[in-house]
């Protein structure tokens, strides 16, 4: 059993760097991946041309973050390094700037350098997939910055995540994990902070359910929730499609989070998340 005496106090509201962020309604976060390997839209928005009218779509649609992404974090992926990172995703977040200078950009990378020369091209959140685990500096970034970091746990490295994930009990490791890691980087001065589980990071099928099913334990710690399932293995494993074929099982199991929690839904398909995020409002308001 889980002590209510650790847990903190919820705070729904971010300061990034493009202004205030409210989350006592959820946000649609929009993936934007520039890379040419991501698990389902790999090479469909590289380069600056194919990126804004994306985002332009998205935003159109009702996303509240446009997640910039230029390294794919797939099982099995390798990683890539920070200068050619930059120069995919650079461009990208100083176009997009220039053009919707009021949209809230995150950039989605492990390296501080990565991180610092997104946020002067004008991201304004950091979404690191490594827990800092990879380049320790990058929570310097966000402190200096004062910019919300995005907490995610994750079993390994995208290169071995997914061979043999084991856990005595993965709701009890991953709330501990980012309820110590939370306190730590409090104690640093870094308080806008994002925890996610992780799904599909170092999980089997029945870890990413498990967490799933008690994701309102996570939500405990106080801090904003992002969970991202969309279109991944946990939907395409269950039920025997590809992740093209996803969009119905992803939009269901978001149903589910928002209802057990969720703060932010990390999302391929933008206009389906907002009316699932409409019906779930509507639910609850009826409570």
């Amino acid at each position: 059993m889980m002590d209510k005496t650790t847990y903190f106090y919820p705070n729904k509201t971010l300061r990034t760097g493009n202004g205030l962020l409210d989350l006592s309604t959820p946000a649609i976060m929009g993936i934007l991946n520039v890379t040419p390997d991501s698990f389902f839209d790999g090479g469909k928005f590289e380069g600056v041309d194919a990126a804004l009218a994306q985002t332009e779509t998205m935003l159109e649609e009702g996303a509240d973050i446009i997640d910039i992404g230029g390294m794919s974090s797939r099982p099995g992926a390798s990683i890539i390094s920070a200068d050619d990172e930059m120069s995919r995703v650079l461009p990208v977040i100083d176009a997009i700037h220039k053009r919707f200078a009021d949209v809230i950009l995150s950039i989605d990378t492990i390296y501080s350098q990565t991180a610092a020369a997104a946020i002067d091209a004008g991201a304004g959140i950091i979404n690191d997939i490594s827990a800092a685990a990879l380049d320790a500096n990058i929570i310097q970034v966000a402190i200096d910055k004062k910019l919300p970091y995005i907490l995610m746990h994750m079993q390994g490295k995208p290169q071995d995540m997914q061979t043999a994930p084991v856990y005595d009990n993965v709701v009890q490791e991953v709330f501990q994990f980012l309820l110590t890691t939370t306190r730590s980087l409090e104690a640093r001065g870094l308080y806008d902070i994002v925890i996610d589980p992780g799904f599909g990071f170092g999980k089997t099928l029945e870890h990413n359910y498990r967490l799933a099913a008690h994701l309102d334990q996570i939500a405990m710690i106080g801090k904003p929730v992002l969970v991202g399932i969309s279109r991944k293995s946990m939907i395409c494993k269950l039920l025997q499609v590809n992740p093209e074929h996803a969009l119905t099982g992803s939009t269901a199991l978001h149903s589910i989070l928002l209802l057990k929690g969720a703060d932010i839904l990390r999302v391929h398909d933008v206009k389906e998340a907002v009316a699932v995020r409409k019906v779930v409002q509507a639910l609850k308001n009826a409570m």
